[in-house]
């Protein structure tokens, strides 16, 4: 058996409310030979006359009395199905959304997105993922609905990107070392041990890089995946930790930090997303709570 035409419900529907041809016709912007040929195609499809003539009139058979309630909402559910999705009631929503991030964008930006969903959608949870890798895997088959990463290394061309904020590398140590007083150069810079922060265990970096066009090298005393875990080496010793400044504000408290005297670019820092979900209005409120929490923060 053929496929039947689903365009034919709203036809029938119309034919069945109306209980004219001529009506129909004019509610669907049809011409009255048209809606004519199409009842024509429902009475071939559904085996039954569905209007027949009385008098001046058309009066439904049976079959049509029957079908006539359940083809009414079906077509309302469909028209629903295909509207734009309305805005939610976020303070009854229940949903969870996994986040996929660095250590320390969830330790400086985390408690304030808590904080921020809570008031407005408090029957949301965010799960927060370690970001080892940049993989997008994880965004394509919706194991996770949104991360963060530097603009221009997203893993798929695929994905959606906006950006939330310009940070920077700059040097921290404890208080009271050495390089607390006094000018920073970067050969003073280059004489003390350094923390490198690596999530793949490499031992040189764009730092490096750097030093190496001054003729200068650093000498690396310890490697470590996180900047949480190098902020915390460096606040019990005579070690200088290079970490993204925005990234580790609140990590730094009572620490102290000072610009790289050195010349390297700054970088982006973008939340990421599949097109899958773009359209979704909660998601779409979700990364408006994200983004408004790094602009403020």
């Amino acid at each position: 058996m053929s496929t039947p035409d689903l365009n034919l419900l709203t036809t029938l529907d119309a034919l069945l409310t109306e209980g004219s041809v001529a009506r129909a016709a004019k509610r669907l912007r049809l011409s009255p030979s048209a809606m004519s040929r199409a009842l024509a195609r429902l009475r071939e499809t559904t085996g039954d006359p569905l209007l027949v003539r009385a008098g001046r009139g058309l009066v439904p058979t049976p079959r049509a009395l029957e079908l006539r309630e359940r083809v009414g909402q079906l077509v309302q559910e469909a028209e629903a199905m295909l509207r734009p999705a309305e805005q939610p009631d976020l303070m009854h929503l229940v949903r969870t959304f996994t986040l996929r991030t660095s250590e320390g964008f969830v330790e400086n930006f985390g408690a304030a997105l808590i904080a921020r969903v809570a008031e407005q959608a408090p029957g949301i949870r965010l799960r927060f993922m370690h970001k080892p890798d940049k993989d997008s895997a994880a965004l394509r088959d919706g194991t996770v609905d949104l991360e963060t990463g530097v603009v221009g290394q997203a893993a798929s061309p695929e994905l959606l990107t906006q950006g939330l904020f310009r940070d920077r590398f700059i040097g921290v140590v404890r208080t009271g070392h050495p390089l607390c007083d006094g000018e920073i150069t970067p050969a003073s810079f280059a004489a003390h041990g350094h923390i490198s922060v690596s999530r793949r265990g490499l031992d040189k970096g764009s730092i490096d890089e750097a030093l190496e066009l001054l003729g200068l090298q650093r000498h690396i005393a310890t490697m470590v995946a996180g900047f949480s875990t190098a902020l915390a080496l460096a606040r019990s010793s005579d070690l200088i930790a290079s970490v993204p400044e925005r990234h580790t504000a609140n990590l730094r408290c009572g620490m102290h930090s000072f610009a790289l005297p050195l010349s390297l670019p700054p970088f982006s820092l973008a939340m990421i997303w599949h097109p899958r979900l773009n359209a979704d209005p909660v998601h779409r409120w979700l990364r408006g709570c994200l983004r408004e929490v790094c602009t403020f923060d």
